[in-house]
């Protein structure tokens, strides 16, 4: 009997073997869900655990650089989930990430490869990328051809800087823009998020990374616009506003991974919910790929929302739940102890663990676990900053060009004032690498550059963008009066991540109570129009900003969300004429905070019931003093030419559910400038047993349009329920040129 002990134990070690005695599951012929089980059932707790953990790249660095001993000391045998490098340049990363991508595949026991882990939400994130503009200037766009074109481009860079795992894009919806975070998302509109979500998922894909989508849950209408509060809203909202846009993407793309969010949700935090993460990510929309937590959100279910009494119980609560993968924090390793004494299944671990493993199979990371091997990195190649370009140019917003004021005539001009703290000072938004001016071009560099010395440039700052200091406005005031017209710069300024935070008013963490323009920004504007010279305002901005005196006495204003580094050779283009504006607002913009909630598509009820809004001094209802209608509306956007709208024709009358409608119409141009325009089709079901909106946008399209010329806008539209639907079509969510009406059986 003893003699059979050895030939045992052989046949046992065969067992998931090929024929080549090979595992199972580095063996690429065999299907993917054998591989993940044959290498689940050979790990141990500990190194599947450590699959479910991500390292940070500062705990294996030393003196600027990767440490050998550091990295031998924290992996050990047993490997790593995932290891993020966000402050690792791109001229570092690639050897960075593929050498901790050699020592996982070759040094430890299993040779099981690493998420190379990074952020770029509009550009790599890592120092010498090119800088993309901010994502609520590329929903400005309305066209999410460029969005695909942009992650295409990113992945490019990405692979050459070593990193196959990016952590984006954002598809909270904000409908509160008091909120930081609002200039990550791509506005106010489901569709419209969804829509975007869908082009950069499959640009990514497509492109070789892994895009990991966030943040899963309702975010976008945080308590009070506070980064991290809990988001108020009835179960009908959460999944047709809030969830919706993760919900197209899940169902139109293969998007292997999904953030979790720090909030909570009826009381219940996201990323300890197993209605979000498992009945209705998985069971319900047929997720297949892996949830990954928000940085440090685990650990929160104790310390934050107090929901578990230590940091092991919400380890539990939140694997539970279906969140597979814990980034940051390191409650997933007490997990261990929580098994071995019967507190936990290892069951639960495994089918985790699984759901992480498979996305590396598929990713093929298993047979081609390097990028870039040897090479450098590819940044800033003059296709991608001529792509960073074309997006400014067409997410720059007119929202006011009284008598013509726009486009101006530099033949026309002997002086220009250059005013405000926005006008030398780049503006890239949250999730870049730099707050430089040596890293992209200001507008006032932008505007004597294209001046060329032709035209008497005066500058002054004025003030800054949160200090009560005044003593700056005089000299711009002496500017403005030696000039033709002023050009002034005013708006916010967001964080640099894991590199400087200094004085930020937008993004992550910096949430406003009142969306006025900060400091004595209004002061200066006020002082530069008492001098009676034409002004341009140009607010330089992540979030809407509540600007209703400006409304009234400035002749022109626009917004340039967060251009990217080619900001202000963009915005120059468009005051100069060289370049059409053609931006939409993917938000709207209120009349003050108090005027919050702001958002296009509300129910019919909630705008007012009498309808006779008031004024200071002349009292009404619906409000006394005010009217509750946002400064400007979803989709508003002017041109310099003039666009005409014909009658709406219909692909058919008799219609079912299932069935697409097209919807054209001709555009004319009746302007002197060629010209695109974003033709837009709301939809209201009129006879629906719930309260519906007053609108929602289903279809867009954006059409160029000559001079004097026409073009045909096609728009489908998907009947997915039968009742009747009332059919608008415009230039915004206010200004509606054409209507219809079609009844679905």
């Amino acid at each position: 009997m003893t003699r059979r002990i050895p030939l045992l134990i052989a046949l046992l070690a065969c067992i998931g073997c090929s024929n080549s005695g090979t595992p199972a599951y580095k063996d690429s012929s065999k299907p993917i869900d054998k591989r993940v089980e044959d290498l689940v059932s050979r790990m141990t707790l500990k190194e599947k655990l450590r699959q479910l953990n991500q390292l940070d790249c500062g705990s294996v660095m030393k003196d600027g650089g990767l440490d050998p001993a550091k990295l031998k000391e924290i992996i050990g045998n047993d490997g790593f989930g995932s290891i993020q490098g966000i402050t690792v340049p791109s001229w570092e990363s690639t050897a960075f990430f593929n050498e901790v991508q050699r020592y996982c595949v070759e040094e430890t026991r299993l040779g099981i490869p690493i998420f190379t882990s990074t952020e770029s939400l509009h550009g790599a994130i890592h120092d010498g990328s090119t800088v993309f503009p901010q994502s609520i200037a590329l929903a400005s766009t309305f066209d999410p051809s460029l969005a695909h074109e942009m992650t295409l481009a990113i992945s490019e860079e990405l692979i050459s800087e070593g990193a196959n795992q990016t952590l984006c894009p954002v598809l909270d919806v904000a409908r509160d823009p008091r909120w930081g975070r609002t200039e990550e998302t791509f506005g106010e509109d489901p569709y419209l998020n969804g829509t975007f979500g869908i082009a950069e998922v499959k640009g990514y894909l497509e492109g070789g990374m892994n895009p990991v989508i966030k943040h899963f849950g309702p975010g976008g209408e945080p308590v009070g616009g506070l980064n991290l509060a809990s988001v108020d809203c009835s179960p009908r909202d959460l999944e047709l506003i809030h969830l919706k846009p993760f919900e197209m993407v899940v169902r139109n793309t293969g998007v292997r991974g999904i953030m979790s969010s720090y909030d909570s949700w009826n009381r219940v935090p996201n990323s300890a919910s197993k209605f979000l993460l498992t009945d209705l990510l998985r069971d319900k929309w047929g997720f297949k790929g892996y949830v990954y937590s928000d940085w440090g959100a685990v650990g929160m279910l104790h310390s934050f929302q107090r929901i578990a009494a230590s940091t092991e119980e919400a380890a539990r609560l939140a694997i539970s739940a279906g969140l597979d993968f814990e980034a940051a924090g390191g409650c997933y390793q007490e997990l261990e102890t929580a098994v071995k004494e019967g507190r936990i299944s290892e069951s639960v671990v495994d089918k985790a663990v699984g759901n992480v493993l498979r996305v590396k199979f598929e990713m093929g990371l298993f047979d081609n676990p390097y990028r870039n091997l040897g090479g450098k990195a590819i940044v800033r190649t003059k296709e991608h900053v001529a792509l960073s370009r074309r997006i400014a140019d067409e997410s720059i917003v007119l929202l006011k060009n009284e008598g013509n004021l726009l486009p101006l005539n530099k033949e026309n001009l002997l002086s220009v004032a250059v005013i405000g703290p926005n006008a030398d000072q780049v503006q890239f938004g949250d999730y870049s690498w730099s707050r430089s001016n040596e890293d992209g071009k200001t507008p006032l560099a932008a505007i004597r550059e294209y001046l060329g010395g032709k035209v008497k440039i005066n500058y002054a700052k004025g003030c800054d963008l949160v200090s009560e200091d005044k003593s700056g406005i005089q000299e711009a005031v002496r500017a403005a009066s030696a000039s033709d017209v002023s050009l002034v710069f005013l708006g916010t300024c967001s964080a640099s991540l894991a590199r400087d935070y200094t004085n930020s008013t937008s993004g992550e963490g910096y949430d406003l109570e009142s969306l006025d323009l900060t400091g004595v920004q209004e002061d200066l504007l006020r002082s530069v129009a008492s001098t009676g010279k034409p002004v341009v305002l140009v607010l330089v901005t992540g979030k809407p900003i509540c600007v209703p005196w400006a409304k009234e006495n400035i002749p022109a204003i626009l917004t340039q969300w967060y251009g990217g580094e080619t900001a202000g050779d963009a915005v120059a283009g468009i005051l100069f004429g060289e370049t059409i504006p053609s931006g939409k607002l993917p938000i709207s913009f209120p009349k003050s905070a108090d005027h919050l909630p702001a958002y296009y598509n509300h129910l019919p009820t909630d705008k007012g019931f009498y309808h006779q809004p008031g004024s200071v001094g002349n009292p009404g209802r619906d409000y006394v003093f005010s009217s509750p209608d946002p400064l400007w509306a979803f989709g508003h956007g002017l041109s310099y030419t003039d666009f005409e709208y014909g009658e709406i024709s219909l692909s058919a009358e008799d219609l079912k559910a299932g069935d697409t409608l097209t919807v054209k119409l001709g555009i004319s141009n009746k302007g002197r400038f060629d010209g695109k325009e974003v033709v837009q089709l709301y939809v209201r079901q009129e006879d629906s047993p719930i309260v519906t909106p007053v609108k929602e946008l289903k279809a867009f399209t954006k059409v160029s349009v000559p001079a004097g010329g026409k073009t045909e806008a096609v728009l489908a539209l998907p009947l997915t329920e039968p009742g009747e639907y009332h059919l608008m079509v415009g230039s915004s969510s206010e200004d509606i040129r054409q209507e219809a009406s079609v009844k679905v059986l």
